[in-house]
This record gives C-alpha cells, sequence and structure tokens, in this order.
C-alpha cells in the first residue's frame, strides 16, 4: 500500500464515517472495484486503525461531555442512584442517565455476533451495497420532514435507547449509514436534533471499540507487514483530522435543518455503484 493510497482511504473514512452517507459503503466500493486495499492483502490492522481514528475524532469533539459523564458516573456510583446528595439537596445525574442509555442501545448489537460472518460477505457484493446506497437515500429523505423536538438526556426514555440501537444493528450492513439512520431515528422519538447527532456518535464508541478489538485480533492472526505501518499511521492521522471537521459539519447542517439533504449524494452514490458493478 502506498503512503497516497493510505491517504485516500483516511479522507474517505474520516469523512464517511460521520457524514450519512456509509464508510463501510464507500470503502468496500474501493476494494472492490479499484482493488485500493483488501483484508485478503493484508490490511486488515489498517481498517481497525481508521475506525480508531474516527473513534479519537468522536473523543475530541464530545470531550467535555465524556469527561462530564465520567464524574455523574462515579457520583451515581458512590450515591448509589441516579441522583447525588440527600433530602432536599439530592439532584438528577443526567450525564450518569446518558451512560445508562449508551448502554442499552448497545445491548442488541450483541444479538448480531452469531452472523457476524453473513454481515461481512455483503462487504463483497458491490451491486447489493449500491441498492443500500439508495435505501440510505430514501431515510435522509423523510428525516427532515420530522417535527423538531425536546427530548435530551435527561427526558429520554429506555424504549428510545432500544429502538436507535436497532437502527444500529442495520446500519452493520455496507451501504446502510449508522449515523444517517440513527439521527433520523432520534429525531422521529422526538429528540433535539442536536442531541440526536451527539447521542449517535458517543452510542457508537463502545460498539466501534468492540468491533476494533474482535478485528485486531483477527489482523494478528493474518500477520502485519511492519514496512507498511508509516502509511498506516499517515492514513489514521488523516482519519481523525477529517473525521473531527466531519462531526462539526454534521452538528452545523442537522441544526439548520438540512441534514436529509445528504439524500441526493447517497442516491447518486447509489445510482454510480449500481452501474460500475456492471461494468466491472
Amino acid at each position: 500500500m502506498s503512503i497516497l493510497n493510505a491517504i485516500i482511504l483516511g479522507l474517505v473514512q474520516g469523512i464517511a464515517e460521520f457524514l450519512p452517507i456509509s464508510s463501510s459503503g464507500h470503502l468496500s466500493v474501493l476494494q472492490n472495484l479499484f482493488h485500493m486495499s483488501t483484508a485478503e492483502e493484508g490490511h486488515l490492522f489498517f481498517d481497525v486503525l481508521l475506525h480508531l481514528g474516527t473513534l479519537i475524532s468522536i473523543l475530541i469533539v464530545y470531550r467535555s461531555d465524556i469527561v462530564q459523564m465520567f464524574r455523574e458516573v462515579v457520583l451515581a456510583f458512590q450515591g448509589r442512584g441516579l441522583q447525588t446528595g440527600k433530602g432536599k439537596n439530592r439532584r438528577p445525574l443526567p450525564m450518569a442517565r446518558f451512560v445508562v442509555m449508551i448502554v442499552i442501545a448497545t445491548l442488541p448489537l450483541v444479538l448480531m455476533l452469531p452472523i457476524k460472518d453473513k454481515i461481512e460477505e455483503l462487504y463483497y457484493h458491490t451491486f447489493a451495497i449500491g441498492l443500500f446506497f439508495l435505501l440510505t437515500g430514501c431515510i435522509l429523505y423523510i428525516s427532515d420532514r420530522m417535527p423538531t423536538g425536546e427530548r435530551n438526556e435527561r427526558t429520554m426514555t429506555a424504549l428510545d435507547a432500544l429502538l436507535i440501537g436497532l437502527c444500529q444493528c442495520v446500519a452493520l450492513i455496507p451501504g446502510i449509514s449508522r449515523s444517517g439512520v440513527t439521527i433520523t431515528a432520534g429525531m422521529s422519538r422526538g429528540m433535539d436534533r442536536d442531541f440526536a447527532v451527539k447521542f449517535s456518535f458517543l452510542m457508537s464508541v463502545p460498539a466501534v471499540a468492540g468491533s476494533a478489538l474482535l478485528t485486531l485480533i483477527d489482523a494478528f492472526k493474518a500477520g502485519i507487514d511492519a514496512s507498511l505501518i508509516p502509511a498506516y499511521l499517515i492514513g489514521t492521522v488523516i482519519a481523525t483530522i477529517t473525521g473531527v471537521f466531519a462531526i462539526r459539519l454534521v452538528r452545523r447542517i442537522t441544526a439548520s435543518g438540512r441534514f436529509g439533504s445528504f439524500c441526493y449524494y447517497c442516491w447518486g452514490a447509489g445510482t454510480l455503484t449500481l452501474i460500475l458493478s456492471l461494468i466491472f
């Protein structure tokens, strides 16, 4: 793998991971049609690093929220509940409650482990990925037509978290945007738009970390070419930097009520992918 190749894949991962256009779909198309990188060629370790790069992006953008979550979880354990203090001084711990909601949203992913191999097979079916791009476009098209909600970490329910978690499971399919379906699901449940974005990205942290750990084990089994590590690291840094900008862009666009505008890109990408899959 060349450094240019690593930079391109880092850009794609960093941008597409957070914009509602499916990073897995884009990376699979690049791999299948242009042979830029494949696990069989020994680049499984690079795939892990790219996802860790975008994970770091989330930690950077939401660092103040994460620190507050950690503090309130500690207080919750000390006070044995989601409130702290005694008597009239008791007050809620909304960010500790937020952590509980993230845990609930992550639980459905456990159900997907038995069919993990079947889902991964879809990564090599470019025509199917094109169809899933089109489906993502349809989901995004209806997102801006959702009424503006007010639910946040204080008022969202366990059912909200569970339903959004189920949508995250569907987004394991390449071509289905994780951010697209989970943010849309959040808005459909009456969440404040900015909070829907925050919940979508922060709930991905345990999922991405867990997936990276499992893939890392496979990567070590497949073997790692030490000579390619410099290129891998450059691609990872690029993914992290572009990921930070992509998260901020999504927040700005969603707040302005134009999140669904990405549907046109997904429809175009889906159509082009279908055509290319028939040609190559």
